[in-house]
């Protein structure tokens, strides 16, 4: 049947490692076969052991990497945390929803935008109307500047923006705005589904004391 999953273990009867083997056999919509072979390559127990610890080493570093990610999404840091909670005075802001240039495509609607420069660090907030059936949350962005390079950034939300509500999202990197060749485009998107927001012409103000606050 498609999409059935079956799982099976074959045991070798000639005493070398490893001595068994198991895998998922998935069935397929229009592709089956009667008859599955197994092959296998012995090889000595120390260098399997060897290999299964090297394995579950690396499977343990990915889960404490995946942890500490999560941490820093739930608990924004840096310049990202200054823009959401505007509480450092470094910090320069610039207002650019009416420069900004939306997608006829976008899935949510601009409802405000704000960009943030500080000393090795740059940020956006914007805020988002879904007016979709589903939450909406972002789970990547990047942002290109005029001259095509491209800058991954890390997004933030305090929650999922609701259907039929509008949302709050901080998007930020570890980047000069010197660097950027201005104005650049931002792209969002979310972790499983077409609905993406893109934005033109999105500007950060330079960096240097005494600039404006709200």
């Amino acid at each position: 049947m498609a999409g059935e999953r079956v799982k099976l273990t074959v045991r070798f009867s000639d005493g070398a490692a490893p001595e068994s083997a198991s895998f998922w056999l998935v069935g397929h919509s229009v592709r089956g076969a009667r008859r599955v072979e197994v092959f296998r390559h012995a090889r000595p127990a120390d260098e399997l052991k060897r290999e299964a610890a090297e394995a579950r080493a690396e499977a343990r570093q990915c889960q404490e990497d995946k942890a500490r990610l999560l941490a820093e999404r739930i608990e924004p840091g840096g310049l990202m945390g200054a823009a959401w909670l505007e509480r450092t005075s470094a910090v320069q802001w610039r207002d650019i929803r009416a420069m900004v240039k939306q997608h006829s495509g976008n899935a949510l609607r601009l409802r405000g935008a704000k960009s943030y420069s500080h000393p090795g660090s740059v940020a956006v907030r914007l805020k988002l109307l879904n007016p979709g059936a589903e939450p909406w949350t972002a789970a990547g962005a990047v942002l290109k500047d005029s001259a095509g390079a491209e800058v991954d950034l890390s997004p933030w939300q305090e929650a999922a923006i609701p259907a039929g509500d509008p949302g709050f999202v901080v998007v930020g990197a570890e980047r000069e705005v010197g660097q950027l060749a201005c104005p650049c485009t931002l792209k969002l998107w979310e972790a499983e589904g077409p609905r993406a927001v893109i934005l033109g012409n999105v500007t950060f103000p330079p960096v240097e004391q005494g600039g404006e606050r709200e």
